[in-house]
């Protein structure tokens, strides 16, 4: 199963007049994810700032018209932040390095009215995975 794209998320959340709904549906993305090979959970793809552990494998594939896309590989041990992650893959998954750097995810989060509905910690630990994927992208590019 694959995740919808920003807009599809943007347009499904509309639809909830409260934020139980809202993060029920984020949950659903979350395990909707791929499963995460267990030899991946090492200190290197530990994602750091984040209150539970996010770990995130990078890898790419050629895309017949763009070229190099990057894709992740994410999981976390809280079912609340894998269904961020769903948000996060939604926005910069599958695409190429430069996509992702020009990709504004904080107008992304805003449209979702997402920052105001997350604890602080968890907040600073949305921005160190968007970081550490923009950082991959910055290496690739």
């Amino acid at each position: 199963m694959s995740l919808p794209d920003t807009e599809e998320i943007v347009e499904d959340l509309s639809f909830f007049d409260d934020w139980e709904d809202k993060y029920k549906y984020i949950i659903d993305l979350g395990k909707s994810l791929p499963s995460f090979d267990d030899a991946w959970r090492t200190p290197e793809r530990l994602v750091k700032g984040c209150q539970s552990s996010v770990w995130i494998q990078p890898g790419s594939e050629q895309d017949a018209t763009r070229g190099e896309v990057l894709i992740f590989a994410v999981d976390s041990d809280a079912i609340i932040v894998r269904g961020l992650l769903g948000l996060v893959l939604s926005a910069l998954n599958h695409k190429t390095p430069e996509e992702i750097l020009a990709f504004d995810i904080s107008a992304f989060f805003e449209s979702l009215d997402l920052e105001r509905h997350l604890s602080p910690t968890r907040g600073n630990g949305l921005r160190s995975i968007v970081n550490r994927i923009k950082g991959i992208a910055q290496a690739a590019a």
